[in-house]
C-alpha cells in the first residue's frame, strides 16, 4: 500500500466525482468500480484506488476485493491499450479458437506465465499496446470462431483477418 497514486494514473478529484454519482445507489459499487477502472488509460484497479473508494465509500476493503476478484471484467494489473478476447467455448474451439489465440500471441510476442494458483496467464505486450484474454463463451456460437477486439464482436475470424485487425490498429489505433 506505499505506492502513491500518481497523477498520471488517476485524478483523485474524478475518483471523487464518481464516488458522489454512485454512492449509495442500488449497484453503486459496480458503477464506482467500473467507471473509476475506466479512468485509467490502462484500464485497471489498482490497490490504492481501491483503499481510496473504501475509505471514501465506508465500504470494506474486503467486500471491494471480493466484488473485484468475481467479475471477470474488473482488473488488478495494468492492461494493454487494446484488448482482444478470444472465445474459447465448443463451438468456437472446433473452429479453431485456439490456433487463433497461439497465433495472435506469436504474432505480438506474448508470452504466458503461471499464476501462483498454476493456471495461465497472458501478459500484455511489453509497449502495453495490447492484452490477450480469453472467455469460455460470448454466447455467438453460430458465428464462431468469435473473438471481440476493444469491445467489438468480429464472427468468422480467420488468422489473416485477424492479422489485418490488429494490425490497423498498431497503425491507426482502430479497427475500422
Amino acid at each position: 500500500m506505499g505506492k502513491t497514486i500518481t497523477k498520471e494514473e488517476f485524478s483523485l478529484a474524478k475518483v471523487d466525482a464518481v464516488i458522489n454519482k454512485y454512492v449509495g445507489k442500488p449497484g453503486g459499487l459496480l458503477s464506482i468500480l467500473e467507471e473509476v477502472q475506466n479512468l485509467n488509460k490502462h484500464k485497471y484497479l489498482p490497490e490504492e484506488v481501491l483503499a481510496y473508494i473504501s475509505k471514501k465509500t465506508a465500504i470494506p476493503l474486503s467486500r471491494i476485493y471480493s466484488v473485484v476478484t468475481f467479475y471477470a471484467f474488473f482488473n488488478l494489473k495494468p492492461q494493454g491499450e487494446h484488448s482482444i478476447i478470444i472465445c474459447r467455448g465448443t463451438a468456437c474451439h472446433t473452429r479453431r479458437s485456439k490456433e487463433l489465440l497461439e497465433f495472435i500471441k506469436k504474432m505480438l510476442g506474448i508470452k504466458e506465465e503461471e499464476s501462483q494458483e498454476g493456471e495461465k496467464v497472458f501478459l500484455t505486450t511489453a509497449d502495453k499496446k495490447f492484452t490477450i484474454k480469453t472467455v469460455a463463451c460470448f454466447g455467438q456460437c453460430a458465428l464462431a470462431p468469435v473473438v471481440e477486439i476493444d469491445g467489438v464482436i468480429y464472427s468468422h475470424m480467420t488468422e489473416n483477418k485477424l492479422k489485418e485487425l490488429v494490425s490497423r490498429i498498431a497503425r491507426r489505433g482502430k479497427a475500422k
